[in-house]
């Protein structure tokens, strides 16, 4: 049996680690500066890249060995703000030559071959820029929802040897398969478990209070950010979301939480070491 993800990092068995994931870098210019400032500043410590999105290539540019993963980006779910494959896939486009902008329209006319060989270009072009990719995570769980899918998603952790994020154990109920089953057999690395910031608040108080519940094991906070900007109010509704988020870490002071701050860089050294033996 596999030793607990906390023993396997060198961690005591009773510590409680934390990564601390703003997602969706390249969504917006003002995704881009409000995700470097948290990371550079200590308030988060892993990001994940959407290759496809209009400011991908610039928050490549503006990177400097922060732990970035990538976003595996296979739908476009916004109405007026739109990205496609990097790939020539013709089952991955709407009429707006666009991903689709559902999950289930994606899952209804993907053709597997072309899902395979567009996420794996995303992984390549990230390290292409100049990305040193630590992880991987899946853009609104399209990969996580129908065996198929993922099993791609397996597939490229292990040809990669990178770690991934899986949803929750209560959503891991609601696919109908066993994910994390899955992947203990496949010996590919995540952690213990994943929770959104907004789940355990909308204040930094409320924050620290559910932090303190956590069991030991290695924890995932995940969130979006975004400074405030006309950009950001045009692109998504869900604009306020980011900014709260955003005001909220850079309001945290982990330092004086009894937790241990993390990435994925070590999980994926766990991965590479793996793949020798």
């Amino acid at each position: 049996m596999t030793a607990p993800l906390l023993a396997r990092l060198g961690y005591q068995e009773d510590e409680v680690v934390v990564i601390v994931s703003c997602d969706e870098l390249g969504f917006c210019h003002a995704a881009n500066v409000a995700t470097y400032e948290l990371l550079r500043a200590g308030r988060a410590t892993s990001s994940s890249l959407m290759v496809p999105a209009p400011w991908a290539r610039s928050a490549a540019a503006s990177y400097q060995g922060d732990d970035v993963g990538v976003h595996l980006t296979l739908i476009s779910e916004l109405d007026r703000y739109r990205w496609g494959p990097i790939t020539q896939a013709p089952s991955l486009l709407d009429g707006d030559g666009a991903f689709p902008r559902t999950v289930d329209d994606l899952w209804e006319h993907a053709d597997l071959d072309e899902v395979r060989r567009e996420l794996r270009a995303q992984i390549e072009r990230a390290v292409l820029w100049g990305i040193g990719v630590t992880h991987l995570v899946t853009h609104v769980d399209t990969t996580l929802g129908r065996p198929e899918f993922f099993d791609v998603f397996l597939d490229l952790a292990e040809d990669f040897h990178l770690p991934i994020r899986l949803i929750g154990a209560d959503e891991e109920r609601s696919v109908g398969f066993p994910l994390r089953e899955l992947v203990a057999q496949r010996e590919v690395v995540t952690p213990d478990s994943v929770i959104s910031l907004s789940q355990l608040g909308d204040d930094a108080e409320a924050v620290v209070h559910a932090i303190a519940e956590f069991a030991p094991g290695v924890h995932e906070i995940i969130c979006r950010v975004a400074l405030e900007t006309d950009e950001l109010r045009n692109a998504t509704p869900q604009w306020e979301e980011r900014t709260q988020a955003n005001a909220l870490l850079r309001a945290m002071n982990w330092e004086q939480m009894k937790i241990t701050l993390t990435n994925y860089r070590a999980m994926a050294g766990l991965m590479r070491k793996d793949a020798t033996h």
